[in-house]
Parts: structure tokens; C-alpha cells; sequence
């Protein structure tokens, strides 16, 4: 009796996850031990993949629990990977674990670049699986009656977590048998035969037979849910839903058996017999609808036997009073079963691959965190160095030091030897030309990169554009143009990116050519330097002057403020924080991570100081320009000043000038050397997520085409050809229209005797022969001789036709039209030149006499043939 319904499990196509997994890794976590774990980590799980999918699997517990780890792993690193068409692209492929495909395409299947589509499936032949471990268990024992119990009840909650999440995983139109409706009705049969295994347990455990009926009367309303909801729905296979109907009765006729037992003990006679009428009815239904998927013959004998014993007595002995099956008190119920929640991890053996893999939310935080300090740091950095340059040019345009060095006036003053000498250590001006030169060809080079990667884009998008057009509706998938928004997005700010960088390159060649002879100059030897320095009169006078004195400490002080800046901005560069901790600890406390309140506190934590001191330099700054300027004042007047010392100073002004921008433009040109190599990196992986994407998507594309190819082979073709008239009317009438519905073939008799051809039907005499034969004089000896045949029309073919019969007669009989009184004879023996030898000719009609004057036979047409039978001529 004991039928339980499995699940077929659904066919997964072949994805290597350890590329794309192992490319993410490899752009989001530096290089190192930590990389390589996780891109081992990354291989090992597309080994799970190909051993939980990749295989037919054994209906075993070690096959449930490999399925079980592989979807523990893709919840484990759901949050850690970004899943999507646009970031981590992996397609996977599924196909319809009920269709069974047709002659012209295979089975029905949906590719999705979705993590949430592969737990479903995966999931989905979790439950199956369990579905099929259950139904081999040997049910005579209690440990195969638990552990179907127990798979069952896994199963229904498998199918119930498919219901309640399917939609909002895929976002999309899944497939038929993961549809909500679907895996609802397997959750209810999962849950129906796990209560039926509870009721078979406590009929083995002969349990109270009130007790056994609640239990039997459950489970029967079970079945009945489940068959009322795929009942009208062409979802299951169709062998499911005379199973379904074929155990809501015989799990009803079980608790109508115990409880008729129950009736027995309390001596209500007239409610057993009703009772168990009412089983042998449900069973006697089963047994005449049911018997081709469901053996009930010993439950059939059992209840016969019961309810011939129980008439038996009450007929002789009790004389109860049978009750209508109406006033029969109801059944109660008892569920002893409940679907087993989906709470990971569902595998006992669980070891987390990714464990040491931060969850993506946590990688965001840190990103966004790692971008506010960044800004942090730069600003500060900029601030300082902007103080920087505005002490330099507030000393050069006070040619200070050089004015209180210039103690001959035909020397050259030590801080220019020092920043001659600093410009030719660096290169001088080939090296500025060699940066100028080179920053051209890195900039056509990433321009390149870009232009390339929006070409892929541009032409998978066309592509998409050209096949929406032609299939319409059909063409199921996300259009192109909404999926690259994020990637146009990212590759216009990177093309704004270079356009400023080209400005910014124009302002720097422009500012070194204003500046190219003074730095050149600085270039030169000391004799050279100094013969381009006109000379002047030495203000001897001034030296050890107190104003000089104040100059020179107040200079020294900046000296050593912009050096306390210098290792400063070593120290704001230097700082290093992991912020990955504390957004973990947010993460598990709160379940959500607030990054900006954390990373706003975290950075006043860190970089407090810093900002603290960064501003008292500028301060200090502020307070020594002043004073130098307000000295220098003091050292002008004091000055004898003439044209040659105006003119020697504004050249040693220039110099000064000159070392500044110089120092600034090799910082300047090198900084965007490194930009563009640094861009350069960036759009390399911009470009490989152009080039996955697109080859993603045309993986897609060709699925999508292939499916539509098969879908439109699968339609009905159009509808037939009407024939023509000719071929559905007979030459003497109208043929009746055939039946609508198609008529058997005969049956052929193998080794019957061939039979001779029916006898031909009696002959039509028409109206002008007649009238001929009247007319015709009665003395006349022989016919006469004719003079012309007459000429076939087509009505005197038309009673051939309509007088012919429906079989073949075998061979025409000769007749001679113009002999109407000839009598044909049969042919004798000796005449047959084709070996005829035997006295029974196989189709030779019997003799036929006629009366002279009377028309000849009809010459029957062979079937089929469409043209009249033609006449005989004889013969002059």
C-alpha cells in the first residue's frame, strides 16, 4: 500500500567559480598570504560545486549532506562577494526538474547571473533529494520510519523556504518548478507523507486506535490540500495526482477502520458497520480507479473481513441500527509533523572556506572609511605644503637669504650655490623635459584602455538592441543600456579624469617654459652663475647690523617650521588604522554598520592631534612672515641702494624664484607620472569588468537564442492545407466529408487464405438502351455492322462511378460497346498463354449470361484511378 511520491532533482549546467571569484580577490584584498587563501579557498569551492552538481547522486546521506554544505557555502559568502550582472557576472544555469523537453528542443531551463537563483535550485534538490533518501528507507523498522519522517519534514521546509523567498531572490519569472504554487503543493505532499510514516509507526506500535485514526484522518487531510491545490494545474507530473487522490482515500478508510474498532469497544455496533461501509466504499474506489499506482488488496480484505463480521453479529445478536453516513460524528486530528525551518548552517560538518573574508558590507565600510581619510590626510597635507610655497615666495621676493648672504657683491651668495647645486643633483631641466615628454604617451595610452572598453560595451549593447527588435517580447533579459548605467557612470568620471589631467599638464608646461632660462641658468657652474649676476657695491655696513641678526633667526626659525612640516607629513602618511574590526564588532552587535558616525569618531580619534599641530604650524608661520617682512622693512631703509643693486638683486630674486618652481614642477610632473601609472592599473580592471560583463552577457545571449530556438521549434505549426475539390469529390458526385475523428486501421489477418473478389452488382439498364431495345425490329438475324464507336462523354461515365463498388473486383470484365447482345464466356483452359495451369482461375468472374439486346455490364474503375474507364474498339 505504502507508494510515497519523490522529487526529481534539477540539472545544473557547468560554471567555474574559481575564475571570477579568484579576479575579485585579486582587485578588492592586497597581495600576500591572504590573497592566495582566499583564491585557494575560491578553487575549493568550485570543486564543491562539481561534486554536489557536477555528478548523479547516490540517494545516500552522504550525497544530502554534500548538497547541504555546498548551499551553507553560498550563504556564507552571499555577503562577502557582490553577486551581480555588473560586478561578480557568474551565470548559472538550471533546467525544469518536471519538463521532459520535446522532439524538437531539450527541457526548459532559465540562466540567471543571480547567487539567490543558485540557493534556490541548490536548496530545491536539497529537498528533493531527502524526498527520494526517505521513500528508499525500510519502513518495518523504527529507525527507517524516523529517519523518512525526519527527510520528509526537511523536505517540506526546503520547499516552504523556496515559497516564501523565490520572488525576492530572482526579481524575475522562475521556472515552473520552483514556482510558489509549485513548491507549496510539494511542501503540503512532504508534510502529508511524513505524517502517513507517524501513522504507520503508531499502527506498529499498536497504539490506541483512537489515537491510530487521528493520526490516519490528518494525514488524509494532508493529501486531500495537496491534490485540491495542483488539482487544476498543470505543474506536477501527471502521475502525482492520482497518487495524491488514491492516498487521501485510503488514509481516510484507515481512520474510518480504527475508528469503527474504537466503535466496537464502546458497543455502537450500528456506527462500525457504518463506519467501515464507508472504508470499503473509499477503498473499493481506489481499487476500480487506482489499482494501475496504488495496490489496496490487503487493506481491501482487511476491512471486508471487519464489516462481514460486525453485519454477521449485529444481524444474529445486537440488532443495532445503521446510521447514515451523515449523522456520523467526525473524525478528530492529531499532526504529529511541521516543517523543519531552513537555518543555517544546515550541514552538521560546516567549515566556513571564506572564514577569514570579511562580509561585503564590512569591505564597503572600510572603502568608505579608507576614502575619509584619504580626503583627511590630503587636505592636510595641502595645507601645509600651500604654507610652504607661500613662505618661498614671500623670502624670494624679498631675495631673502640672498640679500643678508650678499656680503661682496660680486659673489655668489651661498643659498644660491645651494640650490644650484640641489637643481643639477635632481637633473636640471632634462630631467623636466624627459617628465614633459613622457606624460603624453601615458595619457594616449590610458585614453586607449577607455575607449576600448566602451567600444565592448557599445557593441554588446547594439547587439541587444538589434535581437530586442527582432524576438520583442520574447527577449526575457535586462536591456543593456539600464545594465551598463553603472559602468558608463564610472568610465564618464574617468574621462572627466583626463581632461582635467590634460589642463592641469597644459598649466605645468606652460608655467615651465616661463620659468626654463632662470632654471637653466641655475644649472650652470659656479663661475658661469656667477658671471650672469651683475655685480654691485658691497654693503659692508650692514654686516652684524641687529636687523641682520633678527633676520637671520627669524629665518632660521622658518627653516625649522618647515622642516617640523616635513616629518609631520611623513607622520599623517605613516598612520595606518584597521577599521575592519570595529565594523565587525557593529556588524554583530547591531546587525547593521553605521559607518559615518564610527569612521567621523575614529578619525577625530586618530588624526586629532595631527590637525591640532598642523594648525599651530600654520599659526607660527603667519607670526614669522610677518616679522620678517616687518624686519626687512627695518634692512631696506638701512640699504644703500643704486641701479646695479637693484638689478643684482632682481636676479638673485629670479634665481630664487626659479629653484622654487623647479622643485615644484619635478614634484609636480612626477606626481602625474604616478597618476596616470596609478590610472593606468585602474582602467586595466575597468576594462576586465568591461570584458567580463560583455562576455557574461553574450554567454547569456547565446543560451537565451538557443532557448528560443527550441521554444519556437516546439509551437504548433501552422494549420494544414485545405485540399482542393478535385481531390475530395468523386468524378460522379460528392464525396461525404470525412469524421472528425480519426478512424483505427484495420487489423490484418496474418495467414488467411486470399478470397476471391465479391460478385459485381446487378446492371443498370438506362433509360436509352431500353428505349434502343424496344425499338429495335424483332426479325433481325444479326446485328447490324456499326458505323463509328460512339464517343465517351462524361455522363456516361458518372453511373460507372456511382454504381461501382467500395472494394476492388479484381480485373475489368472485357465489354465491346456496339455488340450490345454479345455474351461473354469464359476463356478456356488451353487458351491462357501466362501458366494458369490449374482449373480454379484466381480471379476469373463465373459465367454470365445475357439476353440479346440487353446492355452490357457496367465496366467497373479501379479505386482510385481518377480518370473514366475507356472503351474497347473492335476490330473491322
Amino acid at each position: 500500500m505504502t507508494n510515497f511520491i519523490s522529487v526529481q532533482l534539477k540539472k545544473a549546467s557547468e560554471v567555474d567559480l574559481a575564475k571570477p571569484l579568484c579576479k575579485f580577490i585579486q582587485q578588492s584584498y592586497p597581495g600576500g598570504d591572504a590573497q592566495a587563501e582566499h583564491c585557494r579557498a575560491a578553487e575549493e569551492l568550485s570543486k564543491l560545486r562539481k561534486s554536489a552538481l557536477g555528478r548523479p547522486l547516490d540517494k545516500h546521506e552522504s550525497a544530502l549532506e554534500t548538497l547541504l554544505r555546498y548551499y551553507d557555502q553560498l550563504c556564507s559568502i552571499e555577503p562577502k562577494f557582490p553577486f551581480s550582472e555588473n560586478q561578480v557576472c557568474v551565470t548559472f544555469t538550471w533546467k525544469d526538474a518536471f519538463d521532459k523537453g520535446s522532439l524538437f528542443g531539450g527541457s526548459a531551463k532559465l540562466a540567471l547571473a543571480s547567487l539567490g537563483y543558485e540557493k534556490t535550485c541548490v536548496l530545491f534538490n536539497c529537498g528533493a533529494l531527502a524526498s527520494q533518501i526517505a521513500a528508499e528507507q525500510n519502513l518495518d523498522n523504527d529507525e527507517g520510519l524516523k529517519a523518512a519522517a525526519k527527510h520528509y519534514q526537511f523536505a517540506s521546509g526546503a520547499f516552504q523556504h523556496i515559497k516564501d523567498t523565490v520572488l525576492s531572490s530572482l526579481n524575475r519569472e522562475p521556472t515552473v518548478d520552483i514556482s510558489p504554487d509549485t513548491v507549496g503543493t510539494l511542501s503540503l505532499i512532504m508534510l502529508a507523507q511524513a505524517q502517513e510514516v507517524f501513522f504507520l509507526k503508531a499502527t506498529r506500535d499498536k497504539m490506541k486506535d483512537g489515537i491510530i485514526a487521528k493520526l490516519a484522518n490528518q494525514a488524509a487531510d494532508y493529501y486531500g490540500d495537496a491534490y485540491k491545490q495542483c488539482q487544476y494545474k498543470d505543474t506536477l507530473p501527471k502521475e502525482v495526482f492520482p497518487v495524491l487522490a488514491a492516498k487521501h482515500c485510503i488514509m481516510q478508510a484507515n481512520a474510518e477502520y480504527h475508528q469503527s474498532i474504537l466503535a466496537k469497544q464502546q458497543k455502537k455496533f450500528g456506527e462500525e458497520i457504518g463506519r467501515l461501509q464507508h472504508a470499503a466504499d473509499l477503498v473499493k474506489t481506489v481499487a476500480s480507479r487506482y489499482d494501475e499506482y496504488i495496490n489496496v488488496k490487503d487493506l481491501v480484505d482487511k476491512i471486508n473481513r471487519a464489516l462481514t463480521a460486525a453485519k454477521k453479529d449485529n444481524d444474529f445478536i445486537y440488532h443495532d441500527r445503521v446510521p447514515d453516513l451523515k449523522d456520523l460524528e467526525s473524525i478528530g486530528k492529531a499532526s504529529l509533523v511541521k516543517s523543519t525551518p531552513v537555518v543555517f548552517p544546515l550541514s552538521q560538518k560546516f567549515t566556513d572556506l571564506f572564514e577569514k573574508m570579511v562580509p561585503l558590507q564590512v569591505q564597503q565600510s572600510v572603502s568608505v572609511y579608507n576614502q575619509r581619510k584619504a580626503d583627511l590626510v590630503n587636505r592636510l597635507i595641502a595645507q601645509m605644503r600651500e604654507a610652504t610655497n607661500l613662505a618661498n615666495g614671500v623670502l624670494a621676493s624679498l631675495n631673502l637669504p640672498a640679500a643678508i648672504e650678499d656680503v661682496s657683491g660680486d659673489t655668489v651668495p651661498q643659498s644660491i650655490l645651494n640650490k644650484s647645486k640641489s637643481v643639477i643633483e635632481q637633473g636640471g631641466i632634462q630631467t623636466v623635459d624627459q617628465l614633459i615628454k613622457d606624460l603624453p604617451e601615458l595619457l594616449q595610452r590610458n585614453k586607449e584602455i577607455l575607449d576600448e572598453s566602451l567600444r565592448l560595451l557599445d557593441e554588446e549593447e547594439t547587439t541587444d538592441n538589434d535581437l530586442r527588435t527582432k524576438f520583442k517580447e520574447r527577449w526575457q533579459r535586462t536591456p543593456s543600456n539600464e545594465l551598463y548605467k553603472p559602468l558608463r557612470a564610472e568610465g564618464a568620471n574617468y574621462h572627466n579624469i583626463l581632461n582635467k589631467a590634460v589642463q592641469a599638464d597644459g598649466q605645468v608646461k606652460e608655467r615651465y617654459q616661463s620659468h626654463r632660462d632662470t632654471i637653466a641658468l641655475l644649472c650652470k657652474p659656479e663661475a658661469e652663475l656667477n658671471a650672469a649676476i651683475p655685480s654691485a657695491n658691497p654693503a659692508k655696513t650692514l654686516q652684524g647690523n641687529e636687523v641682520v641678526n633678527v633676520l637671520r633667526t627669524l629665518l632660521a626659525n622658518l627653516d625649522e617650521v618647515k622642516k617640523e612640516r616635513e616629518q609631520l607629513e611623513n607622520d599623517l602618511k605613516s598612520v595606518n588604522f584597521d577599521m575592519t574590526s570595529k565594523f565587525l564588532t557593529a556588524l554583530a552587535q547591531d546587525g547593521a554598520i553605521n559607518e559615518e558616525a564610527i569612521s567621523v569618531a575614529e578619525l577625530d580619534r586618530i588624526y586629532g592631534s595631527y590637525t591640532q599641530k598642523v594648525q599651530e604650524s600654520l599659526k607660527k608661520q603667519e607670526e614669522l612672515l610677518k616679522n620678517i617682512q616687518n624686519a626687512h622693512q627695518d634692512f631696506s631703509k638701512m640699504k644703500q641702494s643704486n641701479n646695479e643693486s637693484n638689478l643684482r638683486e632682481e636676479v638673485l630674486k629670479n634665481l630664487a624664484v626659479a629653484n622654487d618652481n623647479f622643485v615644484e614642477l619635478v614634484a609636480n610632473l612626477k606626481e602625474g607620472t604616478k597618476f596616470y601609472n596609478e590610472l593606468t592599473e585602474i582602467l586595466l580592471k575597468f576594462q576586465n569588468k568591461c570584458s567580463d560583463i560583455v562576455f557574461a552577457r553574450k554567454t547569456e545571449r547565446d543560451e537565451l537564442l538557443k532557448d528560443l530556438q527550441q521554444s519556437i521549434a516546439r509551437e504548433p505549426s501552422a494549420p494544414s492545407v485545405p485540399l482542393p475539390t478535385y481531390q475530395t469529390t468523386a468524378a460522379g458526385g460528392s464525396k461525404p466529408a470525412a469524421s472528425s475523428t480519426p478512424t483505427p486501421a484495420p487489423r490484418t489477418m496474418v495467414g488467411t487464405k486470399p478470397q476471391p473478389p465479391a460478385r459485381p452488382p446487378p446492371p443498370v439498364i438506362s433509360a436509352a438502351s431500353s428505349s434502343s431495345s424496344t425499338s429495335a425490329p424483332s426479325g433481325t438475324a444479326a446485328p447490324p455492322a456499326p458505323a463509328a464507336p460512339p464517343a465517351p462523354t462524361p455522363g456516361a461515365s458518372a453511373p460507372a462511378a456511382s454504381t461501382a463498388p467500395s472494394q476492388a473486383q479484381g480485373p475489368p470484365y472485357p465489354t465491346y460497346p456496339g455488340y450490345p447482345g454479345y455474351c461473354q464466356m469464359p476463356m478456356p483452359m488451353g487458351y491462357n498463354p501466362y501458366m494458369y495451369g490449374q482449373y480454379n482461375l484466381p480471379y476469373a468472374p463465373s459465367p454470365v449470361y445475357q439476353n440479346p439486346g440487353q446492355a452490357p455490364y457496367p465496366a467497373p474503375q479501379q479505386p482510385g484511378y481518377p480518370f473514366p474507364q475507356q472503351p474497347y474498339y473492335p476490330q473491322q
